[in-house]
């Protein structure tokens, strides 16, 4: 949330940077579109700079996300991906490549499935345990081999309409 920073001055309200930002942000949220026009007009540079500040902090917030709804260390985390811990670290501060975005929505699609339809302190006991239409593998290991895979496993798995009467 953005602090804003109102100051009384001659029983007049002085407005800060923090207020004005709070001002972009209400009128972002109303019409993205013209934001983004006005901000790219007024300082191209300076737009690209804050899309990739923002799109690594949404990327680090999905691997907060995963790690505390899957309960899994950093190093587990890193295993999804194919990388080391350390490696895993590197992405939360300089963000996530541009080859493995791809990877990180699949993922974050199955938390959302798991979310929606499975109680949030259960979901870690799901993610390990076997299952059938996985051959035996369990949706981490199957993350492991194929996210994409895994994703459409899960949304089978998850799909209600089959055992409708």
């Amino acid at each position: 949330m953005v602090a804003v920073d109102v100051r009384l001055r001659g029983g007049r309200r002085s407005e800060t940077p923090m207020t004005r930002a709070s001002d972009v942000l209400r009128e972002a949220a109303a019409d993205p579109d013209a934001a983004a026009r006005t901000l790219v007009a007024a300082d191209e540079a300076a737009a690209r700079a804050l899309a990739q500040a923002i799109e690594r902090h949404l990327a680090t917030g999905s691997l907060d996300q995963l790690e505390r709804v899957w309960d899994l260390s950093a190093s587990q985390a890193g295993s999804l991906f194919g990388i080391s811990r350390q490696a895993y670290a590197k992405w939360r501060i300089a963000g996530i490549p541009a080859e493995r975005r791809a990877d990180l929505a699949e993922l974050s699609a199955i938390t959302a499935l798991l979310l929606d339809y499975v109680k949030v302190d259960r979901i870690p006991a799901v993610v390990r345990r076997p299952a059938d239409n996985l051959e035996g593998a369990s949706i981490i290991d199957a993350v492991r081999q194929d996210p994409r895979r895994a994703r459409k496993a899960v949304e089978h798995m998850l799909d209600l309409r089959r055992i409708q009467p």
